[in-house]
């Protein structure tokens, strides 16, 4: 059975969607990695709150995130969630959220690899 034009396009399409989600997609280690990285800092901020409450206003906090920010876009590549995620932490009050954790666990990963499973025994 042939293609027809309008197939031809959609599969086109559809190829290129999938390749543009393939270079979002970072590797389940790293995701790891930035899941404790971004679960400590929200652990810090929520632990510590009235130190890092006022958000742009307070100094802690504000060294808190770029250093978190920075830690991320070593561990991820860069991302513009990221940046957006670093503009939500400025807003006062908001850190109280664990926008570091909802962030990079929204992040696309690969799937881990497969571990090879031996025959079963006779």
């Amino acid at each position: 059975m042939s293609q027809g034009p309008i197939q031809a396009v959609q599969a086109q399409l559809v190829g290129q969607a999938h390749g543009g989600l393939k270079s979002h997609v970072v590797s389940s280690q790293r995701k790891k990695i930035a899941l404790v990285i971004a679960g400590l800092a929200d652990l810090l901020q929520l632990g510590l709150f009235p130190f890092f409450s006022e958000g742009a206003l307070s100094i802690p906090d504000d060294v808190l995130d770029v250093v978190v920010v920075v830690l991320l876009l070593v561990t991820l590549g860069w991302k513009w969630r990221l940046v957006a995620a670093l503009a939500v932490e400025l807003i006062p009050g908001v850190a109280l959220f664990p926008s570091w954790t909802a962030v990079v666990a929204t992040l696309p990963s690969e799937p881990p690899p497969e571990t090879k499973r031996l025959p079963p025994a006779k």
